[in-house]
């Protein structure tokens, strides 16, 4: 799911679809790539069940896929919070006052 989601025209894709169901052509227009290129990010984000692709009549359509997207969402929630408990506790030790110096310190040992 980071892998597709890593690419910026990736992100741009799914931005897109959330907003409405587009057809991989209409996609393709606002790219400086190849139409092969956009069906390739196209393919790396249904594989990631990012979006979801359906054929109507000779046109694939392209939708981004709510239900993963929030569990994405969902896991770099978790991430943050964890991040953010461990910067919190480093922030409490950088507050410490320094210990004093021991005997051994002193006596440059």
């Amino acid at each position: 799911m980071f892998h597709a989601l890593a690419a910026s025209t990736r992100r741009d894709i799914l931005r897109r679809t959330i907003e409405r169901e587009q057809s991989v052509s209409t996609l393709a227009v606002d790219y400086d790539m190849s139409f092969a290129a956009v069906q390739k990010h196209v393919a790396v984000l249904e594989a990631a069940s990012l979006i979801i692709k359906r054929a109507e009549g000779r046109e694939r359509l392209v939708r981004a896929n709510p239900e993963m997207i929030a569990r994405a969402k969902a896991l770099l929630a978790r991430y943050e919070e964890l991040w953010r408990a461990r910067i919190a506790r480093l922030d409490d030790l950088l507050a410490e006052p320094p210990a004093p110096p021991t005997a051994r310190t002193e006596q440059g040992e």
